[in-house]
């Protein structure tokens, strides 16, 4: 018997496989039944599957097995049906831009490192050059520093300068003061006493009121004044000098006053009081010569005469 005999050929040149055959669904539809094979593993198309452990033997076909060609057709078009309709993976649109707007981020970020990293002049100088110009920042560090040091103790002198300054034309001020109103160019007020000389028998002579004038510079008096009768007053200072006038009158510093006189004096007033009363003081003989010394305590006495500027023509402060 020839092959053509003992196998029934399909017109594929496949054998009939051995055993009944299975009967398949309609054309492009899989097999209901469920110990049907998949069709993916009939159809020569579909990717070979890892084979297992240990493969059945595979049985020779009994002869005179046939092979419905319909049905071999049929399964072969369901498998490549099959086939054609596998899922596959597919790359979306977002993913590809997610991805692409990472590398460009990525490539960014390593651009601007070694750009802010490499300085190409700092890269490109010798280190003999880098050495020298750190000694030059250095130097300039130093001078910088020595510089806000030499300003702050200017500052310093300055502001103690200023504060010396002021202290001293401070002084200089009180000291034109205090000559001023010793010099008589200006007024005075204190307290004091008021002394009033009210003549006797005897007028009031010019050496009485001397003696009063020097008794209260010797207790302490800084200002004095003298008055007349007539209301004339005239500022009692270093220079002043008094001489006796016609009819009782004094001459003091060359202006006429009439009686009685009254000397304004500031100072202590207790000091100057115990200074007039001594014994043979200026009370004791104003009263042997018949006349009357009062004494008047003074809370607040003002010397407001003032002497003319004294013009001095030989003597000169010694430097």
């Amino acid at each position: 018997m020839s092959s053509s005999d003992e196998h029934t050929e399909t017109g594929t040149g496949w054998p009939q496989p051995a055993g009944p055959v299975r009967p398949s669904g309609p054309a492009g539809e899989p097999d209901p039944r469920p110990d049907a094979p998949d069709p993916d593993e009939l159809s020569p198309l579909a990717p070979q599957r890892s084979a297992p452990a240990a493969e059945p033997d595979v049985a020779e076909p009994d002869e005179g097995a046939t092979v419905d060609l319909s049905r071999a057709a049929g399964a072969g078009g369901s498998v490549a049906e099959g086939a054609g309709s596998s899922p596959r993976r597919r790359v979306s649109s977002a993913g590809v831009m997610i991805s692409a707007l990472l590398a460009l981020l990525g490539f960014t970020l390593v651009v601007q490192l070694k750009s802010t990293s490499t300085d190409p002049t700092v890269a490109a100088t010798r280190q003999e050059d880098l050495v020298r110009i750190l000694y030059d920042l250095n130097s300039r560090e130093v001078r910088l520093r020595q510089d806000i040091a030499a300003l702050e103790e200017s500052q310093r002198q300055l502001r103690s300068g200023e504060q010396g300054r002021q202290a001293a034309l401070d002084e200089a001020t009180r000291r034109a003061d205090e000559l001023g109103i010793l010099a008589g160019t200006l007024p005075a007020k204190g307290p004091g006493l008021a002394v009033r000389f009210e003549a006797g028998e005897r007028p009031i002579s010019a050496s009485r009121v001397l003696d009063a004038v020097q008794e209260l510079r010797g207790a302490g008096a800084e200002a004095m004044q003298i008055s007349g009768g007539d209301r004339a007053t005239v500022r009692i200072i270093a220079s002043t000098y008094f001489l006796d006038g016609e009819g009782g009158s004094l001459v003091v510093d060359g202006r006429r006053l009439t009686g009685p006189f009254t000397i304004t004096v500031i100072g202590d007033p207790a000091t100057m009081r115990t200074a007039l009363n001594i014994p043979g003081g200026v009370v004791a003989s104003v009263t042997g010569d018949g006349g009357k010394l009062i004494v008047e305590d003074r809370e607040a006495a003002e010397v407001s005469a003032l002497h003319a500027p004294i013009k001095l023509e030989h003597a000169r402060p010694v430097s």
